[in-house]
This record gives C-alpha cells, sequence and structure tokens, in this order.
C-alpha cells in the first residue's frame, strides 16, 4: 500500500484518530472490503477506515459499511492520509506507478465531502508551475523549489479547521489552503540550521526537501509527514527534523529537535502527531523515530507545557498512531498496542487477540491505527479491524472481536476472502467447516494449472465449524506471485476436492 512505500528509507506513519459527533448512510455492506486497516477514526457512532481498498464507512459502529473503492469518486486509489473537521471530510488518494522496474509513490490528489461523505469534490495533487520560485517572507525573498511532479509528491498527513487546511507532503513540503482546497501554498518553515524563523529575522536559505535540486540547498526540516491543529489553533507540523510549532498561523515556527533542547524529543524523524486534552490539560504525543544521530532512539515523545520540554517513552517501539479518552491515551506500534491512564507513566500492552465469538485469532503484532469510540477502543493493522471495551466496568484486552472482509458463497464448501487481495497489504484466507477431526490438504495453482505452493499436506486438523487456512501470496521459493487468477484445491480426507479462485493484485 501506498501509505507505507518508503517505511524502510524514511522511518515514519501518518495516521490518527479523532473525535466526536455523527453522520448518516446507507449500509450497502456487510463488511470493509480489505484486512489491511492502516488509518481509524471514530466519529460519534461512525468509523471511517483508511484500507487497502481505499475508503470505508460504517455509520453504525461496524454492523454495515459503505465502501467507496471503485467508485466514480476514488477509483481505486489508495488512501494516504484523512482528517475530519465538523461534518466535512477531508481524504488524500496516491498509488504507484513503475518506473523503469522501480514503483515509486504518486499523489492522486485530495477529495473533499463537506456533508459527511454523501457528495464529493475532487482536487488534484498540488503542484507548482516555475523549477524555481522566489517567495516573499517578510524582509526576506526566500528561493523555493518548484514541485512540479506528482511523484513523491503525496500527502502523508491533513489537518483541517474552520479557517486553513495543511496537508504534509514530503517532497511537495507543508502547504495551506485557506479557500477549502482550491489553490494551496506553499509554507516556509525553518531551515535545519535554525530552530525559529519569523518575518522580521534577517534569513538567508533556500525551501527545499532535497539538496541538488536546481543547485539550492536542501533541509530535512521540508520534509513533511505529519500535521495537527491543536485546540489553541496552534500548528504542529512533523518532519525529519524535528517539530515545528506556530501560533500564528503558520508565519513564524519554533522547532523541537532532538539537538536543541535539554530535555528533547528521542529522535528527528516525527512520523505521527496527535492532541490529547483532559481536565483542561493538553498534551501532545508524537512518534519520534530514530534520524541521523546515533544518540537518537525510536520511542513516544510527549510534552505538557507546549514544546519546553519533552519527556521520552515507550523506547524502542515504532509507533504509528494514537488514539485517546480522557486520561487514557493508546499507541499503536509495531510491537502490539500499549495503554496508558497516568499519562504515559506506565504502560500495559495487548495481550492475545482471541475472538471467542467467531474463534478467529489475530495473527500479526502490527497496529497501524487506534481509536476510541465511546466505551469501544479500535484498532487495526494487516489482519483486520479489532475491537474491545475500555470502561470502569469493562477491563481493556479481556474480550475482542475481530472484523474480517469475507464474501461468502454459500453453495460452496470453501472461500477464499478478502478476494481480490493485495500480498504486500494483507493475506488470503481460506475457510471452510469440519464435523470431524480429518485430513486436509490444501495446494495453490496458476492459471496454467502449475502448482504455486503448498500449504497443507494430509495436515491433521480438528472438527469446527469455521476453519481458516492463510496463504500470504509467495510461491515455494519465498516470492510474491504475479498479479493473476489462481486457484486452490481444497482436500478433506477422500472426499472430492473443492476447488476455488483467487484473484492477485498488487
Amino acid at each position: 500500500m501506498i501509505k507505507y512505500f518508503f517505511i524502510s528509507i524514511f522511518y515514519f506513519q501518518i495516521i490518527f484518530a479523532q473525535s466526536p459527533n455523527s453522520f448518516k448512510f446507507d449500509a450497502e455492506s456487510e463488511s470493509h472490503l480489505s484486512n489491511s486497516v492502516t488509518d481509524i477514526i471514530a466519529k460519534g457512532d461512525s468509523l471511517i477506515l483508511g484500507t487497502g481498498k481505499g475508503l470505508s464507512i460504517s455509520p453504525n459502529g461496524g454492523l454495515s459499511w459503505k465502501n467507496f473503492f471503485n467508485t466514480n469518486d476514488f477509483a481505486q486509489e489508495d488512501i494516504s492520509a484523512m482528517s475530519i473537521n465538523k461534518n466535512e471530510f477531508w481524504i488524500a488518494t496516491a498509488h504507484s506507478e513503475n518506473k523503469n522496474d522501480e514503483y515509486l509513490p504518486v499523489g492522486s490528489g485530495i477529495r473533499f465531502s463537506n456533508n459527511g461523505g454523501a457528495t464529493w469534490i475532487s482536487f488534484e495533487q498540488p503542484t507548482d508551475i516555475n523549477n524555481i520560485d522566489t517567495l516573499q517572507y517578510g524582509i526576506n525573498k526566500i528561493r523555493a523549489i518548484g514541485v512540479t511532479t506528482k511523484v513523491y509528491n503525496l500527502c502523508y498527513d491533513i489537518a483541517a479547521s474552520d479557517s486553513a487546511i495543511y496537508i504534509a507532503s514530503f517532497a511537495g513540503m507543508l502547504r495551506k489552503s485557506i479557500d477549502k482546497g482550491i489553490t494551496w501554498s506553499r509554507v516556509i518553515l525553518p531551515p535545519d540550521y535554525l530552530s525559529s524563523i519569523k518575518p522580521t529575522d534577517t534569513l538567508k536559505f533556500d525551501l527545499s526537501p532535497s539538496s541538488g535540486a536546481l543547485e539550492l540547498v536542501g533541509n530535512l526540516n521540508h520534509r513533511v509527514f505529519s500535521v495537527i491543529i491543536d485546540k489553541n489553533k496552534f500548528v504542529w507540523v512533523g518532519t525529519a527534523n524535528g517539530i515545528n510549532k506556530s501560533i500564528d498561523g503558520g508565519v513564524s515556527w519554533k522547532k523541537f529537535s532532538y539537538n536543541n533542547q535539554s530535555s528533547p524529543i528521542s529522535g528527528n524523524f516525527v512520523v505521527a502527531l496527535y492532541e490529547q486534552n483532559f481536565n483542561n490539560k493538553k498534551i501532545i504525543w508524537a512518534s519520534t523515530i530514530n534520524a541521523e544521530s546515533q544518540n537518537e532512539k525510536r520511542g513516544v515523545s510527549f510534552t505538557i507545557d507546549d514544546g519546553i520540554t519533552w519527556k521520552q517513552t515507550l523506547l524502542g517501539e515504532f509507533a504509528h498512531n494514537f488514539a485517546s479518552y480522557d486520561s487514557v491515551v493508546y499507541v499503536a506500534t509495531d510491537n502490539g498496542i500499549f495503554r496508558s491512564d497516568d499519562f504515559g507513566n506506565s504502560w500495559i500492552k495487548n495481550g492475545s487477540i482471541f475472538d471467542l465469538k467467531n474463534n478467529y485469532f489475530y495473527t500479526s503484532n502490527k497496529f497501524y491505527s487506534v481509536a476510541r469510540q465511546k466505551t469501544n477502543f479500535w484498532a487495526g493493522g494487516t489482519d483486520g479491524l479489532v475491537s474491545t471495551f475500555d470502561s470502569t466496568k469493562n477491563q481493556f484486552g479481556r474480550n475482542w472481536l475481530i472484523y474480517r472482509t469475507s464474501q461468502k458463497d454459500l453453495a460452496k464448501l470453501s472461500y477464499a476472502f478478502p478476494n481480490p487481495f493485495s500480498p504486500d497489504d494483507e493475506v488470503v484466507r481460506i475457510r471452510y467447516s469440519l464435523d470431524k477431526n480429518s485430513k486436509v490438504t490444501l495446494r495453490i495453482f496458476d492459471f496454467g494449472m502449475n502448482l504455486v505452493k503448498t500449504l497443507l499436506q494430509n495436515y491433521d486438523r480438528n472438527a469446527n465449524s469455521k476453519v481458516e487456512e492463510i496463504w500470504n501470496g509467495k510461491d515455494e521459493v519465498g516470492n510474491f506471485v504475479a498479479n493473476g487468477i489462481y486457484f486452490y484445491q481444497l482436500t478433506i480426507d477422500s472426499q472430492k476436492s473443492d476447488w476455488g479462485k483467487i484473484l492477485v493484485i498488487q
């Protein structure tokens, strides 16, 4: 999926959850379309998901879904960022393109709805006309690179308020719109060597995310990955060089980094930002990943004094997203879900996630998204959507529900889901039932009926009303298979084999 294309290079992830009000949709599906859930926003009774197959919205806490994949408004685009302000939806999309046998991420624009998703307006990914522009910044003229391509220019985060929209666009840097997305302007952030800028300063630097481009001097602080607008209308921006804060609508900035404070953030790659409010107390949380210095550490950093000092916690963990409710904060990480009810002083971690009702295990420790909805906690990763109660009457993580996409064919012994599926995002499950203990063989064949993978060979399975076998889309030597049609052959004891079709689409 587009959202994670750079993860091994730039150590980032932009995900977030926001809070309450509600809106209505007609139910169109029993499930969302993909088990790869990268973004969650909880709003009243509604859930908004960014998944491996686009945008999905449930008006009733996961009971039914409206899916936007393969629609006129969204086509087959990936969701790279989401934000909600009141009843306005801002959704960024992207896809990958093959350039000389290398898949490159491409921003495909922003979708806007002012009626809770009932209708949409599409905007092109913001680009510039000239290769180099000169921007007026107070008494200064700042040379700025013109981003004329959509390659590497895609939104990884959006922050929406009544007066302005900000997008974090990596190569496209930080941009701002004050006319609901019709036009966008570049926002000038400090260069790497300065901790603050204001229009009355005498300045000389280039606004550019990379060096060597048109002889401009690049700055890591102009590689932008995350952005939020807090309750005081302060703008917070996470980059590859720290956290930037503006209290005047994106004009003047102060930067907080691992290098310029006595109580600093843990690392300068800031891949997610989140605001928690409780009892008039504001906490800014950040996923702060090690960047250039060997002394930096991946972990979580937070401030209760608007950035003057930072505390570090969960050191060693790669955090992707935050959510909160009253004094409780949740963190989605590569190593599970962490929960703190004492503002980060101590943490508990989820144990095994097992759905007693459906007899499902969640098979991955990696979570990309979290959200809190009334007494329900939600989390998503590569193996579906999960929820559990979290209240004084229901201990967190005691009982789980797992929501996975499925398309059941009642006329068949078995069925595969999700189908089609994308091996780089998710696994495909082959479900069947057994009325007695049996020996099971399961093989995957390509369209020419060549054997691709033997998943099970006379394997003992106990009687169970719901059995799931997993294929990760790889062949016998561990390579991902090519796009196309594949078949599975399920043989139970000496019964006639049951065949099914699987469509692989990367």
